[in-house]
């Protein structure tokens, strides 16, 4: 089929855009900037989600469109909440639009375990309005669609705005690890190869129409991920843990009572928290090195 994917030159954005290359679709990578991760069986079509006449150019003649673009961290929500309502809110219900006029089969929106939750303030707001505007525009015009409630990310392509990034980043480059916390928030971390897989998974016809959470198999508290990455560090890492008066993250879940209830997907096999973390290492490792490489040279260019 004919997939497009909004936001496929991000951290989850790109790894779906690869599963869904990978399971032999046709896949179109729609974002503000260009991919360093295309590859050459994808196309590439550089845009804006506030350009109606751009987004019916490209969502005319696709099958699927997967929807990944908007601002994903919850902390960028919280300072900039007229650009959340614009770019998260406005931007999907331009998109769903484009996708009504193209008579698209299936919309895949990216969600949030956050949408039903107390915690996440104007990044849950945002989710929560998304999914009803999807809701509607199945009750008015037939649009099928999936909701992905994507849980706890890591893995290769992430960045500063990923928890398990900025930990390992800081244990690497500073031998030290400040976490602000009680360290005993829990999270079902899932690798992000295996949530791109399960994102392929729910073009079955039996997820249409339907909310899927997409977590981790196993729960697992910050304070054990701290010392995990301490020990594969050689207990070379100091760790000091300290309280927070961020609201924005919950505890221990993110759910509250809600009527609308969704499937829980998980991969099976998986990737190991371990082995995901030591590859987190070494793309880590290797960047921070290219980085110093670079200044090294600069510098001597300099001179």
């Amino acid at each position: 089929m004919n997939i497009l994917v909004t936001g496929g030159s991000g951290f989850l954005g790109s790894h779906v855009a690869d599963a869904l290359s990978d399971a032999g679709h046709k896949v179109t990578v729609f974002d503000r900037t260009e991919s360093p991760y295309l590859r050459q069986d994808q196309a590439m079509s550089v845009g804006d989600l506030m350009d109606l006449q751009h987004l019916d150019r490209i969502v005319k003649n696709q099958d699927i469109v997967y929807h990944f673009a908007g601002i994903a961290d919850i902390d960028e929500c919280k300072i900039k909440p007229v650009d959340t309502a614009q770019i998260n809110v406005v931007g999907t219900v331009n998109l769903l639009e484009a996708c009504r006029k193209s008579d698209i089969k299936r919309f895949v929106f990216a969600s949030s375990s956050y949408v039903y939750s107390d915690a996440g303030y104007f990044y849950r707001t945002s989710k929560q309005a998304c999914e009803s505007f999807i809701e509607n525009y199945y009750e008015l015009y037939g649009l099928k669609y999936t909701c992905l409630r994507y849980g706890s990310l890591y893995g290769p392509r992430a960045d500063d705005r990923n928890s398990i990034y900025k930990l390992v980043k800081q244990a690497l480059k500073n031998k030290k690890i400040a976490y602000q916390g009680t360290g005993d928030e829990l999270r079902e971390f899932i690798h992000v190869w295996d949530a791109a897989q399960s994102s392929v998974r729910i073009l079955d016809a039996q997820y249409e129409n339907a909310y899927i959470t997409l977590t981790g198999k196993e729960k697992m508290r910050y304070a054990d991920l701290l010392e995990m990455i301490n020990e594969m560090l050689g207990n070379s890492v100091e760790i000091k843990i300290s309280p927070s008066t961020r609201k924005a993250h919950y505890r221990i879940t993110p759910y509250n009572f809600s009527p609308k209830l969704g499937m829980k997907l998980t991969s099976n096999p998986h990737v190991d928290m371990g082995q995901g973390l030591l590859q987190c290492m070494a793309d880590i490792y290797e960047s921070i090195h290219r980085e110093k490489s670079s200044q090294l040279g600069v510098f001597v260019n300099d001179g």
